[in-house]
C-alpha cells in the first residue's frame, strides 16, 4: 500500500469527526444539543481550512487527501447541515417534503463534490466553480442556528417558507457554474499585501466583540458571499464578452485597416 501523507489527514479525520458528532446530537433532539451540533459543523469548518493550508504550506498535497477531504466534507457540510434543517422545518410542513428538500440538498452536494474532484486540477485551481459546499452546509447551519438559539422567531415566523426555497437555492448553487472567490491562491507561506494582514485582523477583532451573537454574524457573513457571488456574475458576464470581442477584433486582419 502507498504511503499517505498524516498532519493534513488527521485535520481532516478530525473534521470527519466533528460532522459524525454533529449528526449524533441531531438525532438527541434536546435543543441545547442542537446548538452543540452547530458548534461542531463550525469546528469542521476550521479544520477544513487547516487541512488544506497545512498540506498546502507542507507541500503534501495528494490524491488520497483530495478523496478523503471531499468524503469528509459531504458527511460535516451535507449531511449535518440537512439534518439541522430537518430538524428545523421537518414538524412545520409535511414529513415527505422536508425529506425531499433535504435529500436533494445532499445529492446536489455529492454532485459537486464529484465535479471539484475532476476539475480541481484545472478549471478550479483558483477560484469555485459553483458554490463550495463548506458554504452551503454553513449557509444551511446557520440559518438553523438562528432559529434555534431564538425562540421567537420560530415562534411567530414560519421558518419553513424560509429555509426550504434557501436549500433548494443552496442546492442549485452548488451544482451551477456561478463562479465564487477561493482563497486558496493565498499562500500564507508567502509574502502577501498588507491589506490581508489588516483584513485578518479586524475580522478577528469582530469576531470578539461580537462573540455572544455569533450566529447571526455568520448568517450575515456567509449570505453576503453567496449573494455577492450572484451580483457579480453579470458583471463577469459583461466584462468577458467585452475581451472576447476584443480579441475577436485583434485577430480580424481588417481591424489594422
Amino acid at each position: 500500500m502507498r504511503k499517505v501523507y498524516i498532519l493534513p489527514n488527521l485535520f481532516t479525520a478530525g473534521s470527519l469527526f466533528s460532522g459524525m458528532l454533529a449528526i449524533f446530537y441531531v438525532f438527541n433532539g434536546d435543543p441545547r444539543l442542537i446548538i452543540a451540533a452547530c458548534w461542531l459543523v463550525l469546528l469542521s469548518a476550521f479544520l477544513d481550512v487547516a487541512d488544506g493550508m497545512i498540506a498546502r504550506l507542507t507541500r503534501t498535497q495528494s490524491s488520497f487527501g483530495l478523496q478523503f477531504d471531499s468524503l469528509s466534507d459531504l458527511v460535516a457540510f451535507g449531511v449535518a447541515p440537512a439534518l439541522l434543517a430537518y430538524e428545523t422545518i421537518g414538524d412545520r410542513m409535511p414529513s415527505a417534503a422536508a425529506i425531499t428538500v433535504c435529500a436533494f440538498f445532499v445529492i446536489c452536494g455529492a454532485l459537486r463534490l464529484a465535479r471539484f474532484n475532476v476539475q480541481a486540477t484545472r478549471e478550479e485551481s483558483k477560484a469555485f466553480l459553483g458554490l463550495p459546499i463548506p458554504g452551503a452546509g454553513m449557509a444551511a447551519m446557520a440559518i438553523a442556528w438562528v432559529f434555534t438559539t431564538n425562540p421567537v422567531l420560530h415562534e411567530y415566523l414560519r421558518v419553513e417558507l424560509i429555509l426550504s426555497p434557501l436549500m433548494v437555492l443552496l442546492a442549485g448553487l452548488m451544482v451551477s457554474k456561478v463562479p465564487y472567490l477561493g482563497f486558496k491562491s493565498i499562500n500564507l507561506a508567502d509574502r502577501q499585501p498588507f491589506e490581508i494582514l489588516v483584513t485578518i485582523v479586524v475580522v478577528g477583532i469582530l469576531l470578539f466583540l461580537l462573540k455572544q451573537h455569533l450566529s447571526v454574524v455568520l448568517l450575515v457573513g456567509i449570505w453576503s458571499y453567496i449573494i455577492l457571488g450572484l451580483v457579480a456574475l453579470p458583471y463577469r458576464r459583461t466584462v468577458r464578452r467585452r475581451l472576447e470581442r476584443l480579441a475577436a477584433r485583434d485577430h480580424d486582419p481588417r481591424s489594422g485597416l
